[in-house]
């Protein structure tokens, strides 16, 4: 019988601490209240306290989060800011959002992030910030991107959504750059049970700023100091991320022992394995290979009962979104490149050894099947 392998399987993961979840849940509906108060306070010391910075501000998502950073810094009409387009969108419209331009830059082959010798090439006098993603919880080098912002006065933003736990040089992600955008949407390392975010910063004045903004721009009910947004994290979520919040590390552990089982298991294929730079402890949020014949082999695994995925298809730039940006193919080659071949397989600290054997011998019976002619 086929084994059914999920990509990430959020049940099994709330089976294994549902007392944790259950009492929160229930001590949030005992105090009714729901908006704001103290189970976000505590959530947001907490997990600055993680991150090893001063303040962290909960949002109402990942999007939020960066949209009011870069507002925070106000930036805005004018303005450019570098990005790569190997990402979720949600980095990019953060940035259209506010009104700026979003300028991306091809990505470093072996890590998949922002390249810092691009970085530094697409720098104007329009630039005023770089958003560097650590994409699949893998950092960004950090090292040589702030050099690079400190020497053209720019602001650095992580997008940190997909790197709970990671670290840079021993630095945790969320205290890499001036300031740290956090997703909590379900799927992720860290996940709430709906949509969630964080700014996390040593700034204390941007920290005011993202709160006065995610909060209607007021301190008291009926007093609004600027034009703000109803961008509030619900207690009920922070409630559940503090919960969760302890168990991360753990998580992460089995996260990295998996990934490093994967790439002994696969040394024996053809496909491009991926691969930590030296100074980065990634937090694995997902296990990316690399295929010529991805589509095939994706269709391949889905038939025999294992859900692997595509993140992302489809770069930035060549988003219809973003057409108006002006850009086409072959304007960022490693990226496209990277798009056109890569798959996540499964990966999820809940993930057995049986299941995560039952993938390797798939991908290695996809192999066998093309070199024998068969189209499988």
């Amino acid at each position: 019988m086929e084994l059914s392998i999920p990509l990430v399987d959020l049940k099994a993961q709330y089976r294994t601490i549902q007392p944790a979840i259950d009492e929160a849940i229930q001590r949030v509906l005992a105090s009714a209240n729901f908006i704001m108060g103290s189970e976000v306070a505590a959530f947001e010391e907490a997990f600055a306290r993680y991150c090893g910075a001063t303040h962290c501000v909960g949002v109402s998502s990942g999007t939020a989060a960066l949209e009011l950073t870069l507002r925070a810094y106000g930036i805005g009409p004018g303005d450019e800011v570098i990005t790569v387009a190997h990402t979720f969108i949600a980095t990019a419209e953060a940035i259209s959002a506010v009104g700026a331009r979003p300028v991306f830059v091809d990505i470093d082959p072996a890590t998949y992030t922002l390249d810092p010798d691009c970085l530094a090439a697409a720098i104007t006098p329009a630039t005023r910030a770089v958003i560097p993603v650590h994409i699949y919880g893998q950092p960004a080098d950090m090292t040589r991107i702030n050099a690079i912002a400190r020497e053209h006065h720019l602001v650095v933003i992580e997008d940190a959504a997909q790197a709970h736990g990671a670290t840079w040089a021993g630095t945790p992600a969320g205290h890499l750059g001036h300031a740290a955008c956090f997703s909590f949407y379900p799927g992720k390392n860290l996940g709430a049970y709906g949509d969630a975010g964080a700014v996390v910063t040593d700034d204390p004045a941007v920290a005011e700023a993202v709160r006065l903004l995610r909060n209607h721009g007021r301190h008291s009910k009926y007093i609004h100091e600027q034009k703000g947004f109803g961008h509030r994290l619900d207690a009920l979520q922070a409630a559940i991320l503090r919960a969760k919040l302890p168990y991360l590390d753990r998580w992460t552990a089995a996260r990295r022992r998996l990934a490093a089982r994967y790439t002994a298991l696969l040394a024996d294929s053809s496909l491009a394995l991926p691969a930590e730079a030296p100074d980065a402890a990634s937090a694995w949020h997902l296990y990316v290979v690399r295929s010529e014949q991805r589509d095939e082999l994706l269709a391949f695994l889905n038939a025999h009962g294992v859900a692997a995925g595509i993140h992302y298809p489809v770069p930035l730039h060549l988003q219809p979104a973003y057409a108006d940006l002006g850009y086409g193919p072959g304007d960022l080659p490693v990226t496209e490149a990277v798009a056109a071949t890569c798959l996540s397989l499964p990966l999820y600290p809940e993930l057995c050894d049986e299941q995560q054997d039952r993938v390797v011998e798939l991908l290695y019976a996809f192999e066998a099947e093309r070199e024998q002619g068969n189209p499988g």
